[in-house]
């Protein structure tokens, strides 16, 4: 194939990347019963969330509850902007942030079946900007690291990056190429040793990088013709079509006399950024994020579309902390929690403090959509709204993630241990 024929190949995909309107049939809902669960404990999850916009705490929220692979419970309720009034819908679009992670462990998990790259490879074998990175020691003095930073520690959060705020300034730009944000980190010392500590950080932009040099192809395309297209996430993407953007949630947030408010956007959600960001840039809606979801708990496959394994699914689903190594996002430190590819893991419920069963894993985004997969009880949860500083504790915006625990598991009617993937 000629350059110019592989320009206008991939020209023509990243179009089909942006989000441009339900091109598939809605998700049929199943009786609950059908599925070990029950209709008034589905009911009673409604009314709570119903109750957090009819008492002005959320604009609106969409709830989808799956088990044994059959949609029961796809809820919409409040509106999309507080300003316009529009209806929340289950087509309703979000910006679903830290969600887009991932999507990204996806792709590179892909690329991993492939033979591209090891779990023990050296970073700098795929990036060879880092390969002379020196670590800021705790007297600000610079060492060598200990060993070179692997993929491994990459994909869990613990190659020695800094968390995002501790980049001053940050080293995204949407106005410039994952290119840029590498060159920037090479000129930068690692803030711990590689392993030896988890901190929330570019990691996962640095793997949307990889996912680019690896396929030869940009992220977005990859994105589309290797998860998207083959899953049918037709409203999810780097941008959205104009025809779509009557479908885009509003970013709420609170004024002083705590009323939920719609500020304007500073972004055009039509408009593709030049960053693609691998960790936090895409939209998506409730059900195509429940395709994807669906799609893990299956061990890799959806409606005949394989897109891994099952034995990689188990992969990223394994924690692959040190000891001694705890998950802390917003402090303190996560007991009974572990960290795959990508993916946060509930080692030990009792002492997570959550009702999900063993081995569940899950994310959110920043502005307070969450998921999660329990392959020991076969479900899958997807929640959506849209609050600046929405996943963050104390900012206002109730504590959903909590709040939904309880009221799905207390609506299994049927429990036992499934064949989890």
């Amino acid at each position: 194939m000629s350059i110019t024929r592989k320009g206008l190949l991939y020209g023509l995909l990243a179009s089909a990347a942006i989000v441009a309107g339900p091109a598939f049939a809605e998700v049929k809902l199943a009786n609950p019963t059908e599925a070990g669960m029950s209709t008034d404990g589905l009911a009673t999850l409604d009314k709570n969330f119903h109750g957090l916009v009819d008492d002005g705490r959320l604009a609106g929220v969409t709830t989808l509850v799956a088990r044994h692979g059959k949609v029961v419970h796809f809820d919409a309720y409040g509106v999309q902007d507080v300003n316009t009034g529009a209806p929340m819908k289950r087509d309703t679009i979000f910006r679903i942030a830290s969600m887009t992670k991932p999507v990204t462990g996806v792709a590179m998990m892909i690329l991993y079946e492939e033979g591209k790259w090891k779990l023990d490879d050296p970073v700098a074998k795929h990036i060879p900007e880092f390969a002379d990175l020196m670590v800021k020691g705790p007297d600000g003095t610079l060492v060598a690291q200990t060993h070179p930073m692997t993929m491994r520690e990459l994909m869990s959060h613990t190659a020695g990056f800094d968390v995002s705020g501790g980049y001053a300034p940050d080293v995204t730009d949407r106005n410039q190429p994952l290119q840029a944000m590498i060159d920037k980190l090479a000129k930068l010392p690692l803030a711990t040793q590689p392993g030896t500590d988890w901190r929330y950080g570019p990691s996962v932009n640095i793997q949307g990088y990889i996912v680019e040099k690896l396929s030869g192809q940009p992220l977005d395309v990859f994105f589309q013709r290797r998860i998207f297209a083959p899953l049918k996430m037709a409203d999810t993407g780097f941008a959205v079509a104009p025809a779509s953007l009557s479908r885009v949630a509003s970013i709420h947030t609170y004024d002083a006399a705590k009323k939920l408010i719609a500020p304007p956007n500073p972004f055009d959600p039509s408009v593709k950024p030049a960053l693609l960001s691998g960790s936090g840039g895409l939209f998506s809606t409730t059900e195509d994020y429940w395709r994807f979801s669906q799609m893990l708990v299956n061990g890799g496959e959806l409606d005949g579309a394989r897109i891994l394994r099952p034995d990689t699914v188990k992969l990223m689903r394994q924690n692959v902390l040190k000891d001694g190594v705890l998950v802390d996002l917003y402090g303190p430190s996560m007991q009974g929690v572990g960290f795959g590819m990508d993916f946060a893991v509930i080692l030990d419920p009792a002492k997570a403090g959550t009702l999900q069963g063993q081995d569940s894993y899950y994310w959110g985004g920043a502005f307070g959509t969450w998921f999660w997969i329990d392959p020991t009880n076969d479900l899958v949860f997807v929640g959506m709204i849209q609050n600046l500083n929405g996943s963050i504790p104390g900012r206002d915006t109730p504590d959903v993630r909590s709040i939904s625990y309880p009221l799905v598991y207390g609506a299994i009617t049927e429990t036992g241990q499934q064949d989890a993937q």
